[in-house]
């Protein structure tokens, strides 16, 4: 059985609209490279086909849409594998991915239900429609493993409310449906049950004029249906929201976190945030910072460029394996992190990550 499902829903009017599944249910559809080479060619396919008029990105099972990239092939490679090349290509091709649903010229409808986390948040990102559910988790827990939010997180935590991408990113909080609206990380609210109602009911339009109004029209019809649920789900990220910002609004990132830490709270929601700063990688949050100060004013495209460069050269370095095999591989929830705390990082190795190992990005054609 392949990896990736095409599946085509013919149209009313004649048309078709292109369903791609991501099929690895057993591994909550973390995201291969051979996924992303079946995907692509996929959509530059549709895209000069007249007759599609739509994608309709998802996930196979209940549980997840995308739960990540598949961080374990990385390791392996990282770690002596017969491939040392395998971390460049993944993450390239992963980009170009990414940035071709950021910029596809047809709507692209994202099931976003279940776990949506790392890679299944750049895929679910670029797209045109993208619906969350009363399941939907979200979060961009990189920090937990020595890397940082990349996939394009360092554009769309920058197009969040104040500055909640910036502790998202730090702390790698989940995000529920609520969440995900408020942070504009998300277009539509429906229930798991209105999945194949979507399908169904644009197989029934016509496909005359804007495409995008098309899609808008079906979704805004059937989130009426989802708007009692929608109402039952609060947003953590809106409830503590001034205190996020109180804790951000400092100089340095060794300030934030302080702030963080020093918050007196039985509050639940602050203290999983402060775990996770707590328990996570020193380097990766002065990566995160630096990444997200870096590229505040970057286009779409130099946004992928620089991710590419800081994320290969993690993979030339020990923290980001570290953190995986802690995590991930013998999941003993020890990391040696190469640096005791966010005060001890050395501000020449940092910089050292952000230096391009090319002459030309590999990126930089696209």
């Amino acid at each position: 059985m392949s990896c990736v499902l095409f599946t085509e829903h013919l149209t009313k009017d004649g048309k078709k609209i292109v369903e791609i599944c991501l099929n690895a249910e057993k591994s909550l559809n973390a995201l291969t490279l051979d996924m992303i080479d079946l995907i692509q060619p996929k959509l530059d396919e549709c895209k000069a086909d007249d007759s599609v008029v739509a994608i309709f990105l998802d996930g196979a099972g209940e549980k997840a849409f995308c739960a990540g990239g598949d961080v374990v092939s990385l390791y392996q490679s990282m770690t002596g594998g017969d491939n040392p090349d395998f971390p460049e290509q993944f993450f390239t091709r992963e980009y170009l991915l990414d940035y071709t649903i950021h910029t596809y010229p047809k709507p692209i409808i994202c099931w976003g239900s279940g776990i949506v986390m790392g890679g299944g948040m750049g895929l679910m990102s670029g797209c045109s429609h993208r619906i969350v559910t009363e399941t939907t988790h979200m979060a961009m827990p990189e920090v937990t493993i020595g890397l940082y939010p990349d996939v394009g997180g360092t554009w769309f935590l920058h197009r969040t409310p104040g500055r909640t991408g910036l502790f998202l990113g730090l702390t790698g909080s989940r995000m529920n449906a609520s969440d995900a609206l408020f942070l504009n990380l998300g277009d539509r609210f429906l229930q798991t049950s209105q999945r194949c109602d979507v399908l169904d009911r644009l197989s029934q339009e016509e496909w005359a004029g804007d495409l995008n109004a098309v899609v808008n029209r079906v979704l805004r019809d059937l989130e009426d249906d989802a708007w009692d649920t929608r109402q039952s789900i609060q947003s953590p990220v809106r409830t503590h929201f001034d205190l996020i910002q109180d804790i951000t609004d400092q100089d340095t990132v060794e300030e934030i976190i302080e702030t963080l830490l020093a918050v007196e709270t039985d509050d639940k929601w602050v203290e999983r945030a402060q775990k996770a700063i707590s328990h996570g990688s020193p380097l990766a949050v002065h990566m995160i910072y630096k990444q997200l100060k870096n590229t505040v004013h970057m286009s779409l495209k130099e946004v992928f460029e620089s991710e590419l460069v800081l994320s290969v050269q993690c993979c030339r370095h020990r923290e980001f394996p570290e953190g995986v095999r802690a995590l991930l591989v013998d999941k003993d929830g020890k990391p040696n992190w190469t640096f005791a705390s966010v005060n001890d990082v050395d501000p020449a190795f940092l910089d050292e990550l952000f230096v391009s190992p090319w002459a030309i990005n590999p990126l930089a054609s696209m």
